[in-house]
């Protein structure tokens, strides 16, 4: 399961797990703080179909440009594009572009081929896509020297969750559901076992993860899947589910909630960003134990960071992990222990140094 001391199974991720409903064309614009280093540098993003407040990736990417504004002094502007096609991300990739705005970045794989497409087009633009990479449909990698492709080691905030969550529990029965079985989500559950696991093995927890419990709906945008099977997970005596299902699993959210507000004693781990307000139902209690995230807004202002120095990395694909601060589980969990804090502080650690490696590969896990 977990891997000290040994190497990563290596694979290729061409996916990541949000998608998000349609909307209209909207746009927003700002000036620069007035700090000189990042005055003249103007940073546009094109949103994938949902809200720029999806508590997703589209916030989390114009959350790092907005704090690459606070101490840059950058210049920013977001569009909403009207569909989700092709044409429609180049369309607002152009209209940023017209508009001076040529550091652009983009959230998720549905971004792929528009970037494949931008990337040529507009030369003297650079381009940030996040967790994807530029493809011409054919998902043979093929990032130009102006654009840089980001993905996030899932696995690892996977498998802190999931100490966390045997280590907060000590003993029951967990489960997890995936949205489409593509590798960015796959490894948010390898990883999850993985950390069961470490934490049954060197802290004498006692979680366990039925193969029936682990379940993959195939879509990221129906609104009722998740909480149908979480209330079927719940049902069969599991008491914690790990969600990686983007809108679909906002359901299994809201089952929990009212599950508890009944008075069970049930919880959700929450995925890509810190979900703790999501799971919000009496007051200021939260049904979301912990969140394995993956720290887009970190990413993002990094990446403008390194373009203000002149060391943007062109051409490269790079992955944001635990050795460089690009995943984790939030800082503040309301519902965890000072002593299971403290434990997960530890392990964060000892991945960080290389004493653990989890393994991004399914291995002999059960699903």
């Amino acid at each position: 399961m977990f891997k000290k001391k040994a190497g990563f199974g290596l694979a290729f991720l061409l996916a990541a797990g949000t998608l998000l409903g349609a909307c209209g064309s909207t746009d927003e614009e700002g000036t620069g703080t007035g700090n000189e280093k990042g005055a003249d540098l103007k940073v546009g993003m094109s949103t994938d179909a949902g809200t720029i407040d999806d508590k997703s990736f589209n916030q989390g990417a114009w959350e790092g440009i907005l704090a690459a504004k606070e101490e840059y002094g950058i210049q920013e502007k977001y569009l909403k594009p009207a569909g989700t096609t092709e044409a429609d991300y180049l369309k607002e990739i152009g209209n940023l572009y017209d508009a001076g705005y040529k550091f652009i970045v983009t959230p998720g794989f549905k971004f792929e081929t528009a970037i494949y497409h931008a990337q040529s087009k507009y030369e003297d633009a650079k381009f940030v896509i996040l967790d994807g990479t530029a493809h011409k449909g054919d998902f043979v990698p093929a990032v130009a020297d102006n654009t840089v492709a980001v993905f996030f080691a899932e696995h690892e905030s996977g498998f802190l969750a999931g100490v966390a969550t045997a280590l907060e529990l000590k003993e029951g029965e967990a489960g997890f559901i995936g949205g489409m079985e593509i590798p960015a989500v796959q490894k948010f559950n390898w990883g999850f076992q993985q950390g069961i696991a470490y934490a049954n093995e060197n802290y004498g927890t006692n979680v366990t993860i039925d193969e029936n419990n682990v379940v993959y709906t195939g879509t990221f945008e129906d609104l009722n899947i998740g909480g149908q099977i979480a209330s079927q997970m719940y049902d069969r005596g599991v008491d914690v589910i790990f969600v990686s299902a983007g809108g679909a699993g906002n359901s299994a959210i809201t089952e929990a909630k009212n599950r508890a507000k009944a008075g069970e004693e049930i919880w959700i781990v929450g995925v890509d960003v810190d979900q703790y307000a999501d799971g919000i139902y009496d007051g200021d209690k939260s049904v979301v134990l912990t969140s394995a995230m993956k720290k887009i807004s970190h990413s993002t202002k990094d990446l403008i960071k390194k373009e203000l120095d002149g060391e943007f990395p062109g051409g490269e694909t790079l992955t944001y992990n635990v050795k460089n601060d690009g995943v984790g589980i939030p800082e503040e969990n309301p519902n965890l222990s000072d002593d299971t804090t403290s434990k997960i502080k530890e392990v964060y650690e000892k991945i960080k140094a290389g004493e653990i490696e989890v393994s991004d590969e399914q291995g002999d896990l059960i699903k």
